[in-house]
C-alpha cells in the first residue's frame, strides 16, 4: 500500500479556521467566534514558546490533522520531564493515510529537541481507533482522568463534608454560647 507523503509544520495564523474545525469536540463550549479567538491564542502562544508546539500535519498543501506539543512532566507531583501530546487528531478523510502516524514522529522529535524521553497522551474512552492507534504504538494506559460539575460533585458528597461560609469569630462564639445554653436548659436570647 502507497502512503500519501504527510509533511508536518508548526500551526500558523491561517490554520486557526482548519484547527477549529478538527478539535470543535474538545474545545470549550461556546459560539464558533469564541472558539477561533481560543484557537487562535493557543496558536499564537506556542509559537513563542520553546516548551510549546501546535504540530500541523499536511496533505496535499491541505490540513490532515494536528496535535499540541508541551514539554513538562508526568504531573504536577512527578517531576520527571515528558512531553505531552494534547488531542492528536486526523480529520476523518485523511485517516489511515499515515497522518496520526507523522503526528506522533513529530512529538519523538520535539522530545528529542529537549531531551526528554517520555511522551503521554490521551485519548476520550469512547474513542476507540484512538485508543486501539495509541496501542500500537506502545502507548500504555496509566490513568482514567475523569470531569464532572463542582455541582454535580458537590450533590454527591456527603452533607457533612460540604463546606459552609465561613463564619466570623463573634458568630463562631455566639453559637457555642448558644448551644451551652441550649444543653443547660437556658432560653436563648432572640
Amino acid at each position: 500500500m502507497t502512503r500519501t507523503p504527510v509533511t508536518v509544520r508548526a500551526a500558523g495564523p491561517a490554520d486557526v479556521a482548519s484547527l477549529r474545525e478538527l478539535w470543535s469536540d474538545i474545545l470549550r463550549r461556546g459560539g464558533l467566534d469564541e472558539q477561533l479567538a481560543d484557537v487562535a491564542r493557543i496558536v499564537a502562544a506556542a509559537a513563542g514558546r520553546d516548551d510549546q508546539c501546535v504540530a500541523v500535519a499536511e496533505v496535499d498543501g491541505e490540513v490532515a490533522g494536528a496535535v499540541f506539543l508541551e514539554a513538562t512532566t508526568f504531573t504536577p507531583l512527578n517531576l520527571e520531564p515528558a512531553v505531552l501530546a494534547v488531542s492528536p487528531h486526523v480529520f476523518d478523510r485523511f485517516r489511515r493515510k499515515g497522518v496520526g502516524s507523522a503526528l506522533m514522529e513529530a512529538g519523538c522529535r520535539f522530545a528529542d529537541q529537549h531531551g526528554i524521553t517520555h511522551i503521554q497522551t490521551a485519548a476520550a474512552a469512547e474513542a476507540r481507533d484512538a485508543n486501539r492507534f495509541m496501542a500500537r504504538l506502545s502507548f500504555a494506559p496509566q490513568a482514567m482522568l475523569r470531569a464532572a460539575t463542582t455541582s454535580a460533585v458537590r450533590a454527591r458528597l456527603p452533607k457533612s463534608r460540604q463546606a459552609t461560609p465561613a463564619a466570623t469569630s463573634k458568630q463562631r462564639i455566639d453559637r457555642v454560647l448558644a448551644a451551652r445554653r441550649v444543653r443547660r436548659g437556658e432560653r436563648v436570647p432572640g
